[in-house]
């Protein structure tokens, strides 16, 4: 004969256990079957595991996984205004908001009176349970979304994998720009592109941790020497053979401190044009050059790609 396992009557340290031995998946429907079972799950919020969470903006989903990718779980966000008669329908509670629920393979589908309402709730829900680091591409779809929620993140201090995000000029994306350009230390890797008129130049009140800029026209040469990044990727770029021994003299004499890997790319670049370093572009390559203070070294490698040519430099330290 069997009976129930009176689950929340285990001591707090045991019962924080069985919540970490669970997967992604499970702790999550677990959290909405009852009030209680959520309060415990989010008391335990410190012995529970980090997790990496997607933002689809586009598509109204959110991913929640694990670093390698081997636990994941995916939270769709639609409307309620399609009545479903699918018998795994279910009520429950999200962020004290009462929500239809159908499991599906990996995951639930949640329907909400609408979808800036559903994104935001689940979101909150998540931040409860989990240690969080976020990821979302940020394009010209869904401004209603993302604008809020990537606001409302970046308030609560929250810690991002990648952004990407397209700086088109509209107002939108000026106002998301300037609610979080004086925030960029929480992004790991930050990705932009502006396209070739964007009709606006953002301003780097902070810095990521690395960055990689995508067809632009507004990230200058003062703004690279401005970067306190330790990886800059500049694809498409305008700089030209002039600005490119600015970038490393200034290095050389110390700018530039946090440094570990630069890559460039311009069509403005030339080999037979102005020298670099006293030497030609094709020449750098193979070349190690060295601060002036003698702490770093840097080895500098050339390519010549059909429609530009290509720097990278990886710096090293001597301790």
């Amino acid at each position: 004969m069997s009976s129930s396992f009176l689950l929340l009557r285990l001591p707090r340290l045991v019962l924080c256990e069985v919540f970490r031995s669970l997967s992604i998946g499970e702790k999550i429907q677990l959290s909405l079957c009852s009030k209680k079972i959520s309060t415990q799950i989010i008391n335990c919020r410190l012995y529970s595991q980090r997790v990496l969470v997607d933002l689809d903006c586009f598509s109204y989903k959110i991913r929640v996984h694990s670093e390698n990718n081997r636990d994941t779980f995916e939270i769709s966000i639609y409307s309620d205004s399609c009545k479903s008669h699918n018998s795994n329908t279910h009520q429950f509670s999200i962020a004290c908001c009462t929500v239809k629920v159908i499991s599906i393979p990996k995951g639930i589908k949640t329907l909400w009176k609408n979808n800036r309402e559903g994104f935001l709730s689940v979101i909150q829900h998540l931040l409860k349970m989990f240690k969080c680091k976020f990821s979302t591409n940020i394009s010209c779809y869904n401004s209603d979304l993302y604008q809020p929620t990537i606001a409302m993140l970046f308030d609560l201090r929250m810690k991002f994998k990648t952004i990407i995000i397209e700086l088109n000029g509209s107002k939108d994306r000026i106002l998301l720009w300037n609610q979080i350009s004086n925030k960029l230390e929480l992004v790991e890797d930050l990705v932009f592109f502006s396209g070739l008129d964007p009709g606006f130049s953002p301003v780097f009140a902070s810095w990521p941790q690395k960055i990689s800029i995508m067809d632009s026209v507004v990230f200058t040469l003062e703004s690279l020497l401005a970067c306190t990044c330790t990886t800059i990727t500049h694809r498409q770029s305008h700089m030209k053979n002039k600005d490119l021994d600015v970038i490393l003299k200034n290095w050389k004499a110390g700018g530039l401190p946090n440094l570990n890997c630069l890559r460039l790319d311009s069509l403005m670049i030339t080999d037979d044009g102005g020298h670099i370093l006293g030497t030609t572009f094709r020449e750098l390559n193979g070349m190690v050059i060295q601060t002036d203070d003698g702490s770093k070294k840097a080895t500098i490698n050339t390519y010549a790609e059909i429609y530009a040519q290509s720097i990278e430099m990886s710096v090293t330290s001597f301790k």
